[in-house]
């Protein structure tokens, strides 16, 4: 297991570090990462280099038993290059330019900074590529965390490169984009600009290539820093930090290029959803590479500093947090930072060496959860162990939460609120896109998958005519890749497996001031006066409601399971059922609210056998798996008691009866091999609970 922090030496004197050292190995750290911020330092002036400071940091480290993760240090330029370079500089949507002071004041597509960031990535791999204590290398930092678009003048040209490179001809282009309606009609590619601000809404298809176009460029940085590393001979795994459900980067597409995924993970102390939130973004890094251990790089402490109120976590929430990652497959457990600055935006963030000193709680339980790391020993890796999916796509979140739709969706609430279902009763969940859902899966859920490309379809299909059960709706397969209406109306690809024809969407009305949008859990909440238009059903005795829409709905070779009880589509169906060849297709026409969700889920649990890893989970309890490894947490603020089988990996002792202060962790070694087919994981629950 690594354990460590962001490392930054060069804020403070060199009579410092070797204390740093002595204190990572009374921590039990292993690895730091080491230079992210560090551009300044290095390279003082154009043409002027310093390594002799960065030479000593990293012998020190290696003399002391800490490995590095050496980062290429190109997240934040330092002054030089923007005074001399302004052209570097990213722009708002007005094409004014966003000024150094910060971090990330760099235009992603600028020739000039990617050229200067490749010669600094260039000198540190060579002068550190073959240093024993470098073992991994660092990216960048958190691309495009600060920077969601650029519409300077530099992603100007390289906008117009990627839509030639993507569609050939303006005409092409024309067709793509829908561009007869408002005379939008291009001659030439060099007639296009990004969408900078404009009188009213921007094209919507446009819109949807330009963020494609954005997580490109971000990715385009990452894979010129990564061709310079291996040219000059790195060996060495390349990745950088995600940040779980980020909407500007499509993770999907980016994670191939990544020898491990690493993400960073900032669960709010305050926010009463945080386990389910953390536990989604946990689950969403692990199902970006199957089969592979993630690292955990970037978590706090304690308090952050950038939220308008900054609480810190309750005594022990560090291990549980930590153990929630390793239950969903982390390998890496490191934090933001090492050392807690003295200066500077972030000086109020927490660290693992406070500023306060060692006689801290803080420093009390970063140094019991360096012991409990070490007591681990090797885990078994992220192995087959969730039956359940989750559709979860980036370009459909693009196209969804566009402008000019007949009601307003917040994609990611409404993914969580699906997952959550599951992930209260302690169900595995891989997130996965549409092209993935495959036999490994005894139930896929794919809400509000409004953008549908054609290969999703095609694999959404297949699942269920080889036995899936699929669920999905509403506002489902209603355009293409071009966020374009498909010939013949609506569901014109799932319709057949779904057994329905889609008449109207049905958008309920709001509140009659300050308009509407979904809630944290996926519900509709007022902003404004009055309450927004709900719908009634009833599912298996159970009440709920359906909020945003009530679509208007046929069933043509559907079972219809549940109608509107009430609402201007009163006595349609609401859910139905068609069983598809060898599987099933459920379609909701409605948003339910959490009760309903809830009662679907279960349902749909009953009917495909998909079991929990622990049966009848008491409130406030998580549990995961990893093939032999059952991770349990009590988050509660309560004890909370359930029988284990298997043996604590901590102490070697079998369990049985065992009681969960809050915020305890149990990690449980099972009696029973990692499951390798459905029937082994029907045996999980037995030898758990």
């Amino acid at each position: 297991m690594l354990y460590g922090a962001d490392y930054n030496p060069d804020q403070w004197p060199e009579d410092v570090w070797d204390d740093d050292v002595r204190r990572m190995n009374e921590a039990g750290v292993n690895i730091v990462s080491l230079g992210i911020f560090a551009w300044s330092r290095i390279q003082p002036a154009e043409g002027v280099w310093d390594f002799g400071w960065l030479d000593r940091v990293i012998d020190t480290l290696h003399a002391g038993g800490i490995r590095v993760n050496l980062a290429t240090a190109t997240a934040s330029p330092p002054p030089w290059v923007s005074a001399t370079y302004p052209e570097t500089l990213p722009a708002d949507e007005t094409g004014a330019s966003y000024w150094p002071g910060s971090r990330q004041h760099f235009a992603p597509s600028s020739p000039v900074y990617r050229r200067l960031a490749g010669e600094l990535v260039r000198r540190i791999a060579e002068r550190y590529v073959d240093h024993p204590a470098v073992v991994m290398w660092h990216v960048g930092n958190e691309f495009g965390c600060h920077l969601w678009m650029d519409y300077s003048d530099a992603a100007r040209d390289a906008y117009r490169l990627w839509l030639r490179e993507r569609y050939g001809t303006v005409e092409a282009l024309n067709a793509a984009w829908g561009t007869t309606f408002w005379s939008q009609r291009y001659g030439a590619f060099d007639e296009v600009f990004p969408p900078r601000l404009a009188p009213y809404s921007h094209n919507p298809s446009s819109m949807l290539d330009f963020r494609r176009f954005t997580s490109d460029m971000l990715l385009e940085c990452y894979l010129a820093e990564r061709r310079i590393l291996l040219a000059a001979g790195a060996t060495q795994p390349i990745t950088t930090n995600f940040m779980g459900p980020f909407k500007p980067a499509d993770y999907r597409r980016w994670a191939p290029h990544m020898d491990v995924i690493a993400d960073d993970c900032y669960p709010d102390p305050a926010h009463p959803t945080r386990v389910r939130d953390s536990a989604f973004q946990r689950d969403l890094v692990r199902s970006l590479k199957p089969g592979v251990p993630w690292l955990l790089w970037e978590q706090a402490t304690d308090a952050v500093n950038w939220r308008p109120a900054n609480p810190g976590k309750a005594p022990g929430a560090l291990a549980a947090e930590t153990a929630q990652s390793i239950g969903r497959g982390a390998d890496g457990i490191m934090f933001f930072q090492w050392r807690q600055s003295r200066a500077g935006s972030e000086k109020f963030h927490s660290a693992m060496l406070p500023h306060a000193g060692t006689q801290t709680r803080t420093w009390q339980e970063v140094v019991s959860l360096g012991e409990r790391l070490r007591r681990l020993g090797e885990l078994p890796a992220p192995g087959s162990d969730a039956r359940a999916a989750l559709v979860f796509d980036w370009e459909n979140w693009w196209a969804v939460e566009e402008r000019d739709h007949p009601f307003e969706i917040d994609y990611l609430a409404v993914a969580l609120e699906w997952y959550g279902a599951l992930h209260r009763r302690g169900v595995m969940v891989d997130i996965i896109g549409p092209e993935e859902a495959d036999a490994r899966y005894d139930l896929v859920l794919a809400p509000a998958l409004y953008l549908l490309r054609d290969d999703g379809a095609a694999a959404l299909n297949r699942y269920v005519g080889e036995g899936g059960t699929l669920l999905t709706g509403p506002f489902s397969d209603i355009v293409d890749q071009h966020d374009q209406f498909c010939d013949g109306g609506f569901i014109t690809r799932l319709g057949e497996a779904l057994g329905i024809r889609y008449e109207d969407f049905g958008a309920l009305a709001g509140p009659p001031a300050g308009g509407m949008g979904v809630g944290a859990l996926g519900a509709v909440g007022a902003v404004g006066a009055g309450d927004p238009q709900t719908v009634a059903l009833t599912l298996d005795g159970i009440a709920a409601r359906g909020t945003l829409v009530a679509e208007a709905i046929h069933a043509t070779t559907a079972e219809v399971v549940v109608v509107f009880d009430d609402g201007p589509n009163a006595g349609r169906p609401a859910l139905t059922r068609q069983r598809h060849r060898a599987g099933e297709a459920w379609y909701v026409a409605t948003m339910p609210d959490a009760t309903g969700v809830d009662a679907i889920v279960a349902r749909l649990l009953r009917e495909t056998g998909v079991r929990p890893v622990v049966d009848d989970l008491p409130d406030g309890v998580e549990v995961a798996r990893r093939g032999s490894l059952v991770t349990v947490i009590n988050h509660g603020d309560v004890p909370a008691t359930l029988d284990l089988a298997g043996t604590d990996v901590e102490s070697g002792h079998p369990l049985g009866r065992t009681e969960l202060a809050p915020q305890q962790v149990v990690f449980c070694a099972l009696p029973l091999a990692e499951p390798s087919t459905p029937d082994a994981t029907e045996r999980i629950p037995a030898a758990v609970s």
